[in-house]
């Protein structure tokens, strides 16, 4: 956490977040092009804002790209409103709100997880384990092209188009996300006329980074492909970060968190 005030305290470290925060996944050319800062110092500040866990990288091709990670900025904000009147804590609720402006921006989510990144692959593609901490049971054989088909409290989400877009066991897997059906609503219990409001929206992609870390590993988690306005986005912005808890809970203990 004082890595984190530190790295916030600097007024030219804000403008990055800010700059990630308006179009997240941004090379260090096109967050230098923004700024009045050379390319050194922006790589510098930007040093700041990973050693933080403020801003996490990821690789495309021969492309750097750097999105923000509010991992960190949720959990002061959690720590200190619950300490504190929420009035005087209006600061770091305004920032907290700033950097969760979702209605167009990928979802990044950075963890690391006391495991094996072979270990970590399995939990994310055997139904056995996202069962236990997902409570859905995800089928597939992970190769690219291959569909993903999702069974979850009786029911049986398919499609032709959910589909495994990426894979790279141990290091990297990426596939697109579910189709809003009937089924999915009556499963999740969830307001039919907003499970269809979702069945419009452009169909979504996750991605999945696992990076060896001495004896951890470093999970990022990219969720976009939203259309403006996604209440999808909204959804898994609040779905995402109790589901890896869960898992980095499960790998680490041997139990997911309780339901």
């Amino acid at each position: 956490m004082d890595e984190v005030f530190r790295a916030l305290a600097d007024p030219s470290r804000r403008r990055l977040l800010d700059s990630l925060n308006a179009r997240n996944g941004q090379t260090l050319r096109e967050l230098c092009s923004g700024l009045e800062m050379t390319r050194q110092s922006v790589s510098k500040h930007l040093a700041v804002l990973e050693a933080a866990d403020l801003v996490t990288t990821v690789w495309r091709g021969r492309e750097k790209l750097h999105y923000l990670n509010a991992m960190p900025i949720n959990a002061i904000a959690d720590r200190w409103m619950n300490q504190y009147d929420r009035r005087r804590a209006g600061a770091l609720a305004d920032l907290k709100t700033a950097l969760e402006d979702d209605h167009v921006s990928d979802f990044v989510y950075t963890t690391y997880i006391h495991t094996t990144p072979e270990r970590l692959w399995q939990a994310l593609t055997e139904p056995a384990f996202t069962e236990r901490y997902w409570g859905i049971a995800l089928e597939s054989d992970w190769k690219v092209g291959s569909t993903v088909t999702w069974r979850m409290n009786g029911a049986t989400i398919e499609d032709p188009e959910q589909v495994v877009l990426e894979s790279d066991p141990p290091r990297r897997l990426a596939y697109t996300w579910h189709s809003f059906t009937p089924e999915f609503a009556k499963a999740m219990e969830q307001d039919a006329e907003a499970v269809a409001r979702a069945a419009e929206e452009p169909r979504s992609r996750v991605t999945f980074d696992i990076e060896p870390r001495g004896r951890m590993v470093k999970l990022t988690v990219v969720h976009g492909g939203f259309g403006p306005g996604s209440d999808i986005r909204k959804s898994i912005g609040e779905g995402w970060p109790e589901l890896l808890s869960s898992l980095k809970t499960l790998l680490e203990t041997g139990e997911p968190l309780p339901a």
